[in-house]
């Protein structure tokens, strides 16, 4: 296989230098990995890739027999890998040498817990089936958390046993929930990790491996809640456009957010506008999540934003720091209303009360797009398709709007539609 040559790091060297196999993935990508194996560039042939055949050569037969072990094991996982309809990437390959080497463990696959741990290896080049884009970082971390929740459980409640796939039941599912919410963990938390455990559960009965299939009924289920998450008015993020934070690194998140309030993409997709994507006087991107195309018009403030910036916006930075920098900024704007959330932690009903800049975080931008268009009397059908709600019933639990909203909302139809002026004649 002509995608697989050994090479060495420094070849007019007069040490001995450790010889690498370069695999090469087209023109411009390729992974080199270190065989771990040594030999003195005098004796290394160039066109057959072996230690040249010289009495002085010491080792040269183990070493050759070692790089012939290598291509062979290598051009096998290839051919193997794409004739079960998968794509040989770095990563693959690298696990596949770590393992072959002797640097990593082999995992059975076959077990819940090597399936898992082969599941979260993979995950780094894993693909969405919808949208054919690689699994999100977000969606990575939070496969490997449940892990980590769930080897918690074992060491806790099982003294040690390693669950495997006919261990997870009805019964299981019930106190491994138990389990979490003795944590304290939050009602919808906890919907997360089941969700991503379906998630494993049916790519292993999908391959075959796992027969069990209690995690189908439907008690087995994420449970989850509707939080009560804020939204920021338009007279409230124009309050924060009019805040100068005195801090550039402030000012920037700043500014982010506006466009993520005033467009309604993700923070993902705002942080990846480039000039490409702007037509005219209208934003056209491809939803990193969804892979659906929105077009969207740029509201007054995105373009001062835009052109603040020479026709671009300042550089991504992690959700964590966003969320909290976003929150230094509001409380610098003073978004300090006092709101209650109600939430269920630990199994029971809890409600607190906090400073609204305390919750504010990169998808409160979004929220408020939405909820913001809906109360203006902007027709719920036209904002769903940027914010990628499919029906109308998950949009109406997406957006935050009080009884008294709806109220003033049917209030301005009468006017609007002159039914007031009649009664009143």
């Amino acid at each position: 296989m002509a995608n697989i040559t050994f090479k060495l790091r420094k070849p007019n060297a007069n040490t001995q230098q450790l010889i690498y196999l370069v695999y090469r993935f087209g023109r411009n990508d390729k992974l080199v990995y270190s065989t771990g194996l040594k030999v003195l560039p005098r004796y290394w042939n160039t066109e057959k890739m072996r230690v040249r055949n010289l009495v002085e050569a010491l080792g040269k037969e183990a070493i050759n027999e070692r790089l012939n072990l290598l291509f062979s094991a290598s051009e096998n996982f290839c051919i193997e890998t794409k004739a079960k309809g998968y794509e040989v990437t770095k990563e693959s390959l690298k696990n596949f040498l770590d393992v072959f080497t002797g640097k990593t463990k082999s995992v059975n696959e076959n077990t819940f817990h090597g399936f898992v741990e082969a599941f979260l290896i993979r995950n780094k080049e894993r693909t969405n089936p919808n949208t054919g884009k690689i699994i999100s970082y977000k969606v990575q971390q939070e496969h490997k958390r449940t892990f980590h929740y769930l080897q918690e459980y074992e060491r806790e409640r099982l003294n040690g046993k390693q669950l495997d796939f006919n261990d997870i039941t009805i019964d299981f599912y019930s106190d491994f929930t138990a389990y979490l919410q003795s944590l304290g963990l939050a009602l919808n938390t906890i919907g997360h990790k089941i969700q991503t455990l379906k998630v494993w559960l049916n790519e292993a009965t999908f391959k075959g491996i796992n027969t069990n299939n209690q995690y189908k009924n439907q008690r087995f289920r994420a449970v989850t809640e509707q939080t009560d998450s804020v939204y920021l008015s338009v007279k409230e993020l124009e309050q924060i456009y009019s805040t100068d934070c005195k801090s550039e690194r402030l000012n920037k998140v700043r500014d982010l957010f506006l466009v993520g309030a005033f467009t309604g993409l993700r923070f993902s997709d705002v942080t990846s506008l480039t000039k490409d994507n702007i037509k005219g006087s209208t934003i056209s991107i491809e939803q990193h999540k969804t892979g659906k195309r929105v077009a969207i018009p740029l509201h007054p403030i995105v373009i001062n934003i835009w052109n603040k910036y020479g026709e671009k916006l300042p550089k991504q930075i992690s959700n964590q720091k966003f969320n909290e920098y976003i929150k230094e900024v509001c409380k610098l704007a003073g978004i300090d209303s006092i709101e209650q959330k109600n939430i269920t932690k630990g199994g029971f009903r809890v409600r607190q009360s906090f400073k609204k800049y305390e919750l504010i975080t990169s998808h409160t931008a979004r929220r408020s797009f939405a909820t913001n268009l809906y109360l203006s009397g902007f027709p719920a059908i036209s904002i769903m398709p940027i914010t990628g709600h499919t029906t109308e019933r998950a949009f109406m639990r997406y957006i935050r709007v009080t009884p008294e909203q709806h109220a003033e909302l049917l209030r301005k139809h009468w006017i609007d539609s002159g039914q007031y002026m009649k009664i009143a004649k």
